[in-house]
């Protein structure tokens, strides 16, 4: 296994102008790549990918810093292919979004958790947003069992928006592997990335982790005064978090064991076009994968509309998050020039994966620079976002 060296000399594009679809705006892509390119330009970032697609097939494609056949962590991108393999199981009508998580995983059952549901996962409801797993335990079915059986809940299932970045979806990895009878990472596979012909995407063999960029903490958090330049609320993320806590426990994922783990919440090995292309499939939906139905729920409809920390209703789908059309789309991670029924899942760091189903295009971005100044990775994923909506020629 062999990680990929990032080098600001090494620039990518496998769209030449020249070459460009012809439904596509030269110096809309230009303003594009320029952005993308920036980053490493700026040291905000060793490498990055970004890549477009349109009636599945990636349009426009471009990666610097590193070649493009590196990989990147995709971090939180990673729950879409969690969302996606149980919408399969739905359908099958082997999970009940309104049962217990204990119903497939009994162990989850103790202290109270008996009462959280499928739905509460996917949508970020359960309770316990900050439930610990980690290297020693994660390793092994037993041990992340043994590790549910002792999370105690923090909030009322059902009942407040929390983030949760890895826990609940390391229970919903498990209702996978118990409906199946495999891995949860080959269960991802089987149900979702084989079926789409891309790769695999989480769970990746150390000896087939050659070309992975790792990725590093860059900048420095914002001061409270900043925050509340920005946001109207003079908060000390510093005292919150710790910086060196918060970036320890993402680049963790950067280990050769972790990725071979493949935590469903976070650790899924990505191309750019990786992402592009898996969002392709949930626009066009290639052999009727999944139903018509379970996709309304998962891509189209709000199921949970509570507020986040911030005050923005989540807007959340069964697994993934709805641009919407209340002004906040912005806020959600879509940028300021996608239709209301845009729909992805971003990842930290500033990771972008997300649909327009009114265009058509779909947009995956991946950085291997960690920027710990929010402000700053925020507006960056505006701009782009905004950018790589804007790419279509005018009609």
């Amino acid at each position: 296994m062999t990680d990929t060296v990032p080098s600001p000399d090494i620039a990518e594009v496998a769209t030449p102008a020249d070459a460009l679809d012809p439904r596509l705006d030269p110096a809309a892509v230009d303003a594009l790549l320029a952005r993308v390119r920036r980053e490493v330009e700026d040291g905000l970032s060793p490498a990055v990918q970004v890549a477009i697609a349109l009636d599945g097939e990636v349009v426009v494609e471009a990666g610097y810093g590193a070649p493009l056949e590196s990989r990147f962590l995709g971090f939180s991108t990673t729950k879409a292919l969690v969302a996606a393999a149980i919408w399969r199981l739905l359908d099958a009508g082997e999970v009940d979004l309104q049962a217990s998580a204990a119903t497939y995983v009994p162990e989850f059952a103790t202290n109270g958790k008996d009462v959280v549901t499928v739905e509460h996962l996917l949508t970020h409801t359960g309770g316990f947003p900050w439930a610990p797993l980690g290297p020693g335990r994660w390793e092994t079915r037993e041990g992340r069992r043994e590790a549910f059986s002792r999370w105690r809940l923090t909030l009322d299932p059902g009942g407040a928006y929390v983030y949760h970045p890895t826990a609940g979806h390391w229970v919903l990895g498990e209702i996978l592997a118990e409906v199946t009878g495999m891995d949860h990472a080959d269960a991802i596979e089987e149900l979702v990335t084989a079926p789409l012909g891309l790769p695999r995407l989480l769970g990746i063999a150390h000896d087939q982790q050659d070309g992975m960029v790792a990725a590093v903490g860059v900048g420095e958090a914002p001061t409270a005064q900043e925050m509340e330049a920005q946001f109207g609320v003079a908060v000390d993320l510093a005292e919150l978090i710790p910086p060196d806590v918060a970036i320890n426990a993402l680049l963790t994922l950067n280990d050769p064991d972790a990725r071979a783990i493949g935590v469903p919440g976070g650790g899924g090995c990505f191309r750019a076009r990786d992402l592009a292309l898996l969002y392709q499939g949930l626009v066009r939906n290639p052999g009727g994968l999944w139903s018509e139905e379970v996709l309304v729920e998962g891509t189209r409809r709000v199921r949970m509309d509570l507020p986040d920390v911030w005050g923005v209703p989540a807007h959340r789908a069964l697994g993934l998050v709805i641009a919407g059309d209340d002004g906040f789309a912005d806020r959600r991670g879509f940028g300021r020039a996608t239709s209301p029924r845009a729909f992805g899942h971003n990842g930290a760091g500033g990771q972008l994966a997300f649909a327009d189903p009114d265009s058509g295009l779909s947009v995956g971005f991946l950085t291997a620079g960690m920027d710990q100044h929010l402000i700053r990775e925020g507006k960056r994923g505006i701009a782009i976002a905004s950018l790589a909506v804007s790419v279509l020629a005018p009609t």
